[in-house]
């Protein structure tokens, strides 16, 4: 009877003592379980005196199930306790102020062409949206390319089949527009382009251009100027001015490259514009005749221009950015720099 007195004052003790289900668990597992205190104890009634044996073995059973009913009232105590505390930790204020939704904001790509468009619409012109997947007639026989053109190499063309390939120029619209309007029009498209080459610093096989062109009565390199003039001032400002230098391209003719006054020392001479003054941005010229030719334009009536640029060429200068890579490394912390 002594050593049931003592496991029981020893086992209430405890229990009194237990602040979490894991140390309750253990307070049970030692009186309780199968190899536990009053477990041992019932395994050595066998040595008492017969006597005291039937007393022995009633008082151990009664304290299983007292010991056993008290656990479970402190483990009701404590899962009480706990989820209390739960609670506490995990209450809303329903009167504070919620957090601001983050808002995305249009990648910097996404709001030069957004500028651009609206620069174009408001010089009078109209949008097209072209396919990415395009036919090789329009991507290169349309715009008067020779079979011997560098451009016809499959090292700068992802080539599908003999008929398709990923277009390497937006100005592969134009023959679609030929194809069904009359003149006078004037069109431009912006969107994404592929060439064969290795990505670095100034190359990507991926990239934006836009492309603009005009057939009207009359149409000559003076309307070109004027309204590449106004589209650079547009873009970088009304200090802008605009250069045309020779060059050769198979759909215009003539063909010209065209800058503009250096937007970071106002064609004074700087680093970045290489003491000239000037920053070179794309191609234009007249239509090529042939090609208005083809479509059965009649050329003593009609002339066009057309022009085109790399969009990423824009933001670049803008912002002073040195690596291309940068607009499609999904780099937030390049992206967040240019508010939407």
């Amino acid at each position: 009877m002594t050593e049931i007195d003592r496991i029981e004052a020893e086992a209430n003790e405890r229990l009194a003592a237990c602040k979490s289900l894991a140390e309750l668990e253990a307070v049970e597992t030692e009186y309780l379980g199968r190899k536990g205190a009053l477990s041992e104890f019932l395994k050595g009634i066998g040595k008492l005196p017969p006597e005291e044996r039937p007393t022995a073995g009633q008082r151990c059973n009664a304290l299983k199930q007292s010991l056993a009913a008290a656990v479970e009232a402190k483990r009701a105590a404590i899962e009480e306790t706990e989820g209390a505390s739960r609670l506490e930790a995990e209450r809303v204020d329903v009167t504070m102020p919620g957090h601001p939704p983050r808002v995305g904001r249009a990648h910097i790509l996404s709001q030069t062409a957004r500028r651009i468009a609206q620069a174009l619409i408001g010089l009078g012109f109209e949008r097209y949206e072209g396919p990415e997947l395009e036919q090789y007639r329009y991507n290169f026989e349309a715009l008067n390319y020779p079979e011997e053109h560098p451009a016809m190499d499959e090292q700068d063309t992802f080539w599908i089949d003999d008929v398709y390939l990923l277009r390497t120029q937006t100005t592969s619209f134009q023959g679609r527009i030929f194809e069904v309007r009359k003149p006078p029009f004037r069109i431009f498209t912006i969107g994404r382009c592929f060439r064969n080459e290795a990505v670095d610093r100034t190359h990507s096989h991926t990239f934006h251009q836009v492309d603009a062109f005009m057939v009207d009565e009359g149409v000559s390199m003076a309307h070109l100027k004027g309204t590449l003039a106004q589209f650079a001032r547009l873009m970088f400002g009304e200090g802008v001015n605009v250069r045309f230098r020779p060059d050769f391209f198979p759909f215009v003719e003539p063909g010209v490259d065209y800058a503009i006054t250096c937007i970071f020392c106002a064609g004074t001479g700087c680093g970045i514009c290489k003491k000239s003054g000037w920053i070179e941005l794309g191609g234009a010229g007249l239509v090529h005749p042939d090609i208005l030719e083809n479509y059965r334009i009649d050329t003593s009536r009609y002339s066009g221009f057309a022009f085109g640029l790399g969009v990423e060429r824009i933001p670049m200068l803008q912002f002073g950015v040195d690596d291309l890579r940068y607009f499609t490394d999904n780099d937030l912390r390049f992206l967040r720099q240019f508010g939407g």
